[in-house]
């Protein structure tokens, strides 16, 4: 779990919360729809329905309220992130899974802070080290990534002292680093959110289906006076 320092945010809160509900929604969505399907119940198929429904209009809030709001967003999540840098201590068992997910998308994406490795440079350890460690995974150097977590040791400071210009680390900030990933990436993302709309509208096309069918079978099963 994450502390309430590390989740401040009251985007990603909200954000967090609806992936949950939808999840949640989404487990309830499938029981609906197999039940009504095997049993033939309307009812079932029209919750079915439902819920598919307002799935995708959450699907499609959502994705209004981040190309909207991408610029609060972006200010939130580099609060969260330069925090984080600032606070980063591997020793820290509560806050290794958060760490160990930043330490991630800095090898993945190979870069190195927020904006830049001089954030790194207000981290408390790496202060009173007079910065003669640098973050592994910022490393340009495949030994160095072997680790992937905690710090790394320089080589041959220069009177014990050093900056984060003396660093083997990448130069571009995860900020960057991210928004080329999604330009990059653009058109999967775009593919795979029109390919699960069009698999809920099939959804909800077919529900309808059933349930006008079992409404003409209990209607041809009604006798005739």
């Amino acid at each position: 779990l994450l502390a309430p320092t590390e989740m401040s945010s009251p985007s990603l809160k909200s954000g967090a919360y609806i992936l949950i509900g939808v999840g949640a929604l989404t487990m309830l969505m499938g029981f609906l729809g197999c039940l009504g399907a095997v049993n033939e119940v309307r009812c079932l198929l029209g919750l079915y329905f439902t819920c598919l429904m307002i799935i995708l209009l959450t699907q499609i809030a959502a994705a209004l309220v981040i190309y909207f709001q991408k610029e609060t967003l972006k200010v939130e999540l580099s609060d969260i992130v330069v925090d984080l840098i600032e606070n980063y201590d591997p020793s820290d068992e509560e806050k290794r899974n958060l760490q160990d997910a930043w330490d991630y998308v800095q090898t993945q994406i190979a870069c190195c802070g927020w904006t830049g490795a001089k954030e790194w440079e207000n981290n408390e350890i790496l202060r009173n080290k007079s910065n003669t460690e640098y973050p592994c995974s910022c490393s340009n150097r495949s030994k160095d990534l072997v680790e992937g977590r905690g710090f790394c040791n320089l080589e041959d400071p220069l009177n014990g002292t050093a900056t984060y210009a003396d660093w083997p680390v990448h130069e571009q900030g995860c900020m960057d680093g991210v928004e080329q990933w999604l330009k990059d990436n653009l058109g999967i993302i775009l593919g795979v959110c029109t390919g699960v709309a069009v698999i809920e509208l099939l959804g909800m096309i077919l529900s309808i289906s059933l349930c006008k069918n079992i409404h003409s079978e209990d209607y041809t099963k009604v006798p005739k006076s």
